[in-house]
């Protein structure tokens, strides 16, 4: 089948026959005959099946006729985060080519000034994310009523990303009449719960099964350890990968991203950064950076692992193993689209094992390791290799000494009030800092004291410790006629007095 036949219009055609495209994918041949015939589409589908165009095409075949108003848009798109929604408004600049449509970009990191001018001009296309559409809706600055074509992309994402309220109450600003495309890769029962109370009988399209993965990327596992050796076994990974082109690393934690990042770097990898507390200019520039090949490795969170058309990745590495299973088929889907071949890998520790085996009963597969490097070829800590503390590891400065009493200050006379009577001659083993031991004091015992006992025998405990602050040592002074006048007429100062 070619795109000629699903009805799109002539310069829609000449706009994805100049951009190379020749047939269209599973999902857009059986898609796009019911979005131009005006029905709601709910589509299932993996990521990297060219969902975007699926729905990006016909909409500019509808929009050929009309114009659009002032603050009036007439076709909205949702998308959860603001790369998505550029991608998308890249979409429509490359296959609106042939067309003279105004497309509004409302995401956050932009000043509301340039937006606000673009919505008053008119705007055919309206990209958006939740967030920044409530904005300006409720200073007034965009009336929903014109809306023809409703369109909500990566829903799973928006449910991740905790916009389901948000989508609930723009679906309820757009008019009833409006046409609704549904897209999510997979359908959790909040999603399903979604579809049933705004979508209008729509038509079900399912070319994948959810939550699967591409056949064309291929997976393995490899252990590691925690901490600094799991650097270096990623390091050794890129460099040992073969047919190594770029890759995309993802951490769970944006803390984690920037210390990768930096130990990359460090060690001599062309590495860019992308997580969601770097401002919007700086994001897209770290992105461009990658898609141009300027930089070969990008270190991610999961704002990258979501929809974003990033052409020929060849790896994928899975610094952290996502805690939800469903951000593992989105990540992996970076690489190994339109056809061509992938790797992903994931670096897994002992903590990590309960999260594969989540993995693996989505995607309904097993994950094979790659050649020794299972957990069980794990080297044993060395003998004199310290544990990683616990919470019980450390004393707590708190902690009263093995004594039986708080050191006091060094230089003070007092002894502190420890609710018991003090010896006004303390043992050797109970001795403050300055003490020395008298002669008749009896010898060390044979047993050394504990590792925290000879710890503590060191600098005295400051700070919230149990010492008395020298502030509420110092003598206080009470004026001798003020006394004398209180003792002598307890009536004096009184108000019935």
């Amino acid at each position: 089948m070619t795109f000629s036949k699903l009805g799109l219009s002539e310069k829609v055609l000449k706009a994805v026959e100049a951009s190379g495209y020749l047939t269209p994918t599973p999902i857009q041949a059986e898609a796009i005959p019911h979005m131009l015939a005006g029905r709601d589409v709910l589509g299932i589908a993996q990521t990297g099946t060219g969902k975007t165009a699926a729905f990006t095409l016909p909409m500019l075949s509808r929009l050929e006729k009309g114009r659009a108003r002032a603050r009036m848009p007439r076709t909205l798109i949702l998308e959860p985060t603001r790369e998505l929604a550029a991608q998308v408004e890249e979409s429509f600049v490359r296959y609106g080519v042939n067309h003279k449509l105004n497309v509004a970009l409302l995401i956050g990191g932009v000043s509301f000034g340039d937006q606000e001018t673009k919505i008053m001009r008119g705007a055919d296309v309206l990209i958006a994310t939740p967030g920044r559409l409530l904005d300006f809706s409720e200073r007034g600055k965009l009336l929903l009523t014109g809306i023809e074509i409703l369109v909500i992309d990566e829903a799973d994402r928006m449910l991740d990303m905790g916009f389901i309220p948000d989508i609930e109450r723009i679906c309820k600003l757009v008019p009833f009449t409006r046409q609704t495309l549904f897209f999510s890769a997979t359908m959790p029962p909040e999603i399903t719960r979604l579809t049933e109370a705004f979508l209008h009988n729509p038509v079900r399209i399912e070319v994948t099964r959810a939550a699967s993965t591409l056949i064309t990327t291929s997976q393995g596992l490899v252990a590691s350890a925690s901490g600094p050796a799991k650097r270096e076994t990623l390091r050794r990974l890129i460099r040992g990968a073969a047919d190594f082109k770029n890759a995309i690393i993802f951490c769970n934690r944006k803390r984690d991203v920037a210390i990768l990042h930096k130990s990359l770097q460090k060690h001599g990898f062309n590495a860019g950064v992308l997580h969601g507390d770097m401002d919007q200019r700086a994001r897209m520039v770290s992105l461009d950076a990658f898609k141009t090949g300027n930089v070969d490795l990008i270190v991610c969170s999961d704002v990258a692992a979501r929809g974003l058309d990033i052409p020929d990745v060849s790896h994928v590495f899975n610094f952290d193993v996502p805690t939800h299973a469903e951000d593992y088929v989105h990540r992996i889907g970076r690489t190994g689209r339109a056809g061509k071949t992938g790797v992903a890998v994931s670096l897994v520790t002992p903590a990590d094992q309960k999260y594969i085996l989540e993995i693996e009963r989505l995607i309904a597969r097993k994950i094979d390791w790659l050649a020794g490097e299972s957990l069980a070829n794990l080297p044993e800590a060395e003998p004199g290799q310290r544990a990683p503390r616990g919470k019980h590891s450390q004393r707590s400065r708190r902690t009263v000494p093995s004594g039986g009493y708080a050191r006091a200050r060094p230089g003070s006379s007092r002894l502190p009030d420890s609710g018991a009577q003090a010896s006004p001659k303390p043992s050797p083993s109970r001795r403050r800092d300055g003490d020395r031991p008298s002669v008749e004091s009896p010898p060390k015992p044979a047993v050394p004291p504990s590792r925290h006992s000879q710890k503590e025998d060191g600098a005295p405990v400051v700070g919230m410790g149990d010492h008395v602050p020298m502030f509420l040592l110092r003598p206080t002074t009470v004026k001798p006629e003020k006394a004398a006048g209180d003792k002598g007429d307890p009536g004096k100062n009184s108000r019935t007095g």
